[in-house]
């Protein structure tokens, strides 16, 4: 019998569940190369979770594998900008892993209306995701996702301030892009990032000299709309 795998999809649209088969020759694997091939399999789920942000060109909305391939080559490239001594292989492994739990979970905007029920929902999706893998595998990428989502460590801060900046840097590129959808503030922008100060002095004046652009251009409002006061 083959190997069935569940699987979320999770774009901007009503949520929806696909299976994905493995062939007969999965059952002839050895348990733990039969359960990183299932590991593998169901990630590829995250190529069909769309985020709100556009990619550079404006032509459609990026989603979260590529987000994740993006936020590696900024750590590569942007490393020497780290406030503090971060080992740049961690720094990559947690963005790689960062967001793997959008598979159930599905993508939450910055600037989009908030789930309660998400922080909940992406424990659940750890534990399912990360499950699949053999019991090593399964703790390593668990204890790697656990510390970006705390932020307290060096490399988790120098990863958690790239991961705020990419969408920066694509609403730049895209005349404001989900600034302008979700009608967001200077205030609210500069509140939302500040995350990246907290990595990159330097990386944090880039943002802050793009926020003003951006006001400039009327991407950002200067005060928060009324109706979200």
């Amino acid at each position: 019998m083959a190997l069935s795998v569940i699987v979320w999809v999770n774009p901007l649209t009503p949520l929806a569940m696909t299976a994905t088969n493995l062939p007969a020759w999965s059952e002839k694997l050895a348990p733990r190369l039969k359960s990183q091939i299932e590991f593998l399999v169901a990630i590829d789920a995250l190529k069909s979770v769309y985020r709100a942000s556009h990619i550079a060109s404006n032509e459609r909305r990026e989603n979260s594998a590529e987000h994740s391939w993006h936020l590696t080559m900024f750590a590569r490239i942007l490393a020497e900008h780290a406030n503090e001594a971060v080992d740049i292989e961690r720094v990559i492994f947690m963005l790689m892993v960062h967001d793997i739990v959008e598979v159930d979970a599905g993508d939450t905007p910055l600037h989009g209306q908030q789930n309660p029920e998400q922080e909940a929902n992406e424990q659940a999706a750890a534990t399912r995701l990360f499950g699949l893998l053999p019991d090593d595998q399964s703790l390593l990428l668990r204890q790697c996702w656990d510390e970006f989502e705390a932020a307290q460590s060096a490399d988790a801060r120098f990863a958690k301030a790239l991961d705020r900046l990419q969408p920066v840097l694509l609403n730049a590129l895209t005349e404001g892009g989900t600034w302008k959808d979700y009608e967001v503030s200077l205030d609210q922008v500069t509140s939302r990032t500040a995350q990246i100060g907290k990595g990159s002095d330097t990386l944090w004046d880039m943002a802050n000299a793009i926020f003003n652009e951006a006001v400039d251009h009327g991407w950002l409002k200067t005060a928060r709309p009324a109706d979200l006061s």
